[in-house]
C-alpha cells in the first residue's frame, strides 16, 4: 500500500502534539496535604516508612504542607494552593458557612480527641497559679494557637459555661503550639493549651497541672478530619483512590504495636526529639484515637457543629453527611482486604 508524502507529512506534524499529550498524561497529579505538629498529624511522617506508598511516583507525588494552625488551611483550600486540609470540627465547619466552600468533604479520620480510655487535650497553668478553677481565669492571659481552631473553640465554650466572656473578661493570645512551654515559663500567659507531642514534655509536667480537658469542654470530638474540594475529587479521582489506599496502609503500619519501636525512631526523626519523648505513649492509649480504617466518626462531628451553632459561633448548623465523600476511604479498606 502506498502513502501519500501528504500524509507523511501531516503525520509528522501531530507527532509533536501527541508527544506532548502523552508527555502530559505520565505526569501524575500532586497531592498537596497540610499538617500542623509533626508526628502528631500522620501526613508529616505518612510514607517515611519504605515501601508503604507503592502508588506514589506512579499515579500520585505527594507534597506535605506546614501550617501553623489549621484555620489558615481554608484560605489556601480556597485558593487552591492545597488539596487535602487537615481540618479541625471548627475549622471544617467555618469553612463550609463563613468561606462559603459548599463543595467542601471530609473524606477521612486523622484523630478523635475524648474517646474512652484515649487522650485528650489538657489547659494547664502554673503548679504555684492561684487559678484553681475556671471562673479564676476572669481578667487573666490566655493562650491559643489559633482563633477558630479546635483547641481554641473548647477554650471559649469553657469560658462560655463557666459565664465568663471570652471577648470582654479575659485576654487570648495567639502562640504557636511548639512556644506555650516557653510562654507559661516566662508568664506571658496564665494558661496554656497543651496537645501531643509538647504536652508530655517532662519540664512541663513537671512544672505544670491540668486546669480542665477538651472532654471536659465539650465532650467527644472529630478532632481532626481530612478534607478536600468535590472539584479537585472529581478530577483526581484514580490518583485519590491510590493514595488513599496507600495512606491507610501507612496508618495501619503506625498503629501496629508490632512496629512500635521503628514508628517512635521515625517520629524522633521528623521532630529531631530523643525517642523517649515517645516511647511511651504516641500511638498507643495515651495518644489521640485513630481509627484503623481512616473513617471519620460523623456522629460526633454532628454534635461537634450542632455545638458551635449553641454556642454562636455558626449562625446555622448543617448536617454533616451532605458534606462527606467516604468513599475513597471505604475502598481503601476494600483494597487492603
Amino acid at each position: 500500500m502506498r502513502i501519500s508524502r501528504r500524509r507523511i507529512l501531516t503525520a509528522a506534524g501531530a507527532l509533536p502534539v501527541l508527544g506532548s499529550r502523552i508527555a502530559r498524561a505520565a505526569t501524575p497529579p500532586k497531592i498537596r496535604i497540610a499538617w500542623v505538629v509533626a508526628g502528631a498529624n500522620l501526613a508529616s511522617i505518612l510514607f517515611a516508612k519504605s515501601g508503604i506508598a507503592r502508588h506514589l511516583g506512579q499515579s500520585y507525588e505527594m507534597q506535605d504542607v506546614h501550617f501553623s494552625s489549621t484555620p489558615e488551611m481554608i484560605t489556601a483550600l480556597a485558593t487552591g494552593d492545597l488539596d487535602i486540609g487537615t481540618l479541625a470540627y471548627s475549622s471544617f465547619a467555618l469553612a463550609i458557612e463563613n468561606a462559603k466552600m459548599a463543595d467542601l468533604r471530609a473524606i477521612a479520620d486523622e484523630f478523635q480527641d475524648g474517646v474512652p480510655g484515649y487522650y485528650t487535650d489538657e489547659y494547664m497553668v502554673l503548679k504555684d497559679s492561684p487559678i484553681k478553677t475556671v471562673t479564676d481565669l476572669k481578667g487573666k492571659v490566655l493562650a491559643t494557637n489559633g482563633a477558630g481552631s479546635a483547641v481554641d473553640m473548647s477554650l471559649r465554650a469553657m469560658l462560655r459555661r463557666h459565664g465568663l466572656d471570652d471577648r470582654k473578661d479575659v485576654t487570648i493570645i495567639e502562640i504557636g503550639l511548639p512556644n506555650m512551654k516557653a510562654v507559661l515559663i516566662e508568664k506571658k500567659a496564665d494558661l496554656i493549651c497543651a496537645v501531643t507531642p509538647f504536652s508530655w514534655d517532662p519540664q512541663l509536667r513537671g512544672m505544670a497541672r491540668t486546669l480542665f480537658t477538651q472532654k471536659d469542654a465539650v465532650g467527644r470530638t472529630q478532632m481532626i478530619l481530612w478534607a478536600a474540594r468535590k472539584g479537585y475529587l472529581d478530577t483526581n479521582r484514580a490518583a485519590m483512590a491510590d493514595f488513599m489506599e496507600d495512606a491507610l496502609r501507612a496508618r495501619r503500619f503506625y498503629l501496629d504495636p508490632a512496629n512500635h519501636d521503628e514508628a517512635v525512631a521515625i517520629v524522633a526523626k521528623a521532630t529531631k526529639l530523643p525517642p523517649e519523648r515517645f516511647r511511651g505513649w504516641i500511638f498507643t492509649k495515651k495518644d489521640y484515637y485513630r481509627n484503623p480504617n481512616g473513617l471519620p466518626d460523623l456522629a460526633a462531628l454532628q454534635a461537634n457543629v450542632e455545638l458551635q451553632h449553641r454556642l454562636g459561633f455558626l449562625k446555622t448548623a448543617f448536617q454533616v453527611e451532605e458534606y462527606t465523600d467516604l468513599d475513597l476511604a471505604k475502598g481503601a479498606v476494600q483494597r487492603l482486604k
